[in-house]
């Protein structure tokens, strides 16, 4: 074959860089886009934080959403309710030269000397006692900083204070041992210590006494004793409950009461009794030691309701504002180096992307938030039992955009409303047939079973059938395998294990 020259026509869509960094931006949750927009500002010299917009207008969109500025607060919202879509306005300025045509901000030369004299950091030599006091980090003490100060309180010889040692590093979270005695013989077995298994044993003793108490146990049984060790023997509870822990433990976890009451010839008030105070103790020592770290989100957009209907605001402090710098950008026609000049032209229009995907990441933020509010304007009056069935494609039809573009939006973004922070996803979910042809959502079902289990009876739970059959006498088409996989996602225990006699 001859080499020859064709002319063929076709169409294939390309992403841009800046269409990939918009995308990328819009799927950033709060804090990854404050460490984006951190690096952008230490890379490219030419954007900087707008400081007078960030001192005081913060406070001024604040005042939004308290009830003496209403008015402002829908005058903000009519502005963000009338932005395009993210990705329509990306296309548009893909067409177009904005190195041209996007105004750059004007120079403020006014400065705000108050603020950088408050905010500077002083010298370390004119820190004065009072900032030397100061505390910047956490301070929790884990379970072994807890057991090792105990440690060295007490009088422990060499060759004990080596066993101890192994034992508390030997110890978990909720104050179990999770290494037997003989693992732990083995493992500390060497050429200069022969340890025997009693020398163990009368250590892990003297440790189990330590606070809190119940730690250092092998199972649960052996926590619960060790923590009635502390009552007088001669109470009849104290006593029953004993034998309960030692004998029966498996019965109270079915919560086989019958089969309890037949084998200790016990009367039923005497077994609430000995419940009572056995529920009383804690099964996880330890976790008192070391709590779990509460985990804080920061809103992306506040809810509230104004002249009868629930609107949608972007949180103000989600991310600082900021702007092109001026004097670095008048550069670039002065500069005398073709290099130099390249340079700030460059990054100019870097920085100048950067702003335009920030504002309409926000703009399909704030639509797409509206449109989910709009849609679930039940569940904010009425909770989640008037939780309507939503998915995806139905809002992505609504503001004319893709179900991923959607899917990235609602992911990592959370709403603040009197009802609560909730995730922008917890608003979707599938939905089930009912009696009268409608449609109910898997949220509002799950809403409703929480509610007939809390208003059972204790001693008699209703079973997944009974619930199944009274949805259904309520209109909602739900099968018993469908009620169990709700009850189980809410973590509710079956009925066998709800009961109780007290």
């Amino acid at each position: 074959m001859k080499p020859a020259l064709q002319l063929k026509m076709g169409q294939h869509l390309t992403m841009t860089p800046q269409l990939q960094q918009a995308i990328r931006l819009l799927q950033l949750s709060t804090l990854d886009l404050q460490a984006e927009i951190q690096e952008v500002l230490e890379t490219n010299p030419l954007l900087e934080i707008d400081e007078i917009d960030n001192l005081t207008p913060n406070h001024q969109e604040q005042s939004e959403f308290s009830d003496n500025n209403e008015s402002s607060h829908d005058a903000a919202l009519e502005k963000n309710s009338s932005d395009d879509s993210s990705l329509e306005a990306f296309e548009a300025l893909e067409k177009n030269n904005l190195l041209d045509e996007t105004p750059l901000d004007q120079n403020t030369d006014d400065g705000n000397a108050d603020f950088w004299e408050a905010s500077a950091p002083s010298s370390s030599g004119q820190r004065d006692a009072e900032s030397e006091a100061e505390y910047y980090g956490s301070a929790a003490e884990t379970l072994q900083d807890h057991l090792l100060w105990q440690l060295n309180l007490t009088p422990f010889s060499q060759f004990d204070q080596i066993i101890a040692l192994a034992l508390i590093d030997s110890i978990n979270d909720d104050g179990y041992l999770t290494s037997s005695i003989e693992e732990i013989l083995s493992s500390l077995q060497s050429d200069e210590y022969d340890f025997e298994l009693d020398e163990i044993e009368a250590v892990l003793h003297r440790i189990q006494h330590f606070d809190p108490l119940g730690i250092c146990a092998r199972n649960l049984s052996e926590c619960l004793i060790l923590q009635l060790s502390q009552f007088p023997d001669d109470s009849a509870v104290i006593q029953f409950s004993r034998e309960l822990i030692l004998n029966h433990l498996e019965l109270l976890g079915q919560k086989n009461y019958k089969q309890i009451l037949k084998v200790t010839k016990k009367s039923e008030p005497e077994l609430k009794q000995a419940l009572e105070f056995i529920q009383s103790l804690d099964p996880k020592p330890g976790a008192r030691i070391c709590p779990i770290q509460e985990q804080y989100v920061i809103p992306d957009v506040y809810v509230r309701k104004i002249k009868g209907r629930w609107q949608v605001a972007l949180n103000p402090e989600v991310a600082p504002k900021i702007r092109i710098n001026q004097t670095y950008a008048d550069m670039r026609n002065k500069s005398c180096s073709t290099a130099d000049s390249q340079f700030i032209k460059g990054h100019l229009q870097e920085a100048k992307w950067f702003i335009k995907s920030l504002e309409s990441r926000n703009e399909t933020l704030l639509k797409v938030s509206q449109k989910i509010v709009d849609e679930q304007q039940g569940f904010f009056d009425y909770g989640e039992e008037a939780m309507k069935p939503l998915v995806l494609s139905t809002i992505a039809e609504a503001v004319e955009m893709h179900e991923s573009t959607i899917s990235r939006v609602t992911t990592q973004k959370y709403l603040h409303s009197p009802k609560g922070i909730f995730e922008l996803k917890f608003f979707f979910s599938s939905h089930v047939n009912t009696s009268s042809g409608g449609s109910c959502s898997s949220t509002a079902i799950r809403a409703l079973l929480k509610k007939l289990v809390d208003a059972e009876n204790p001693g008699k739970p209703l079973s997944d059938s009974k619930l199944a059959n009274i949805l259904t006498e309520q209109g909602i088409m739900v099968a018993r395998r469908t009620v169990a996989k709700y009850r189980e996602s809410l973590n509710i225990p079956s009925s066998s294990e709800r009961k109780t006699l007290i």
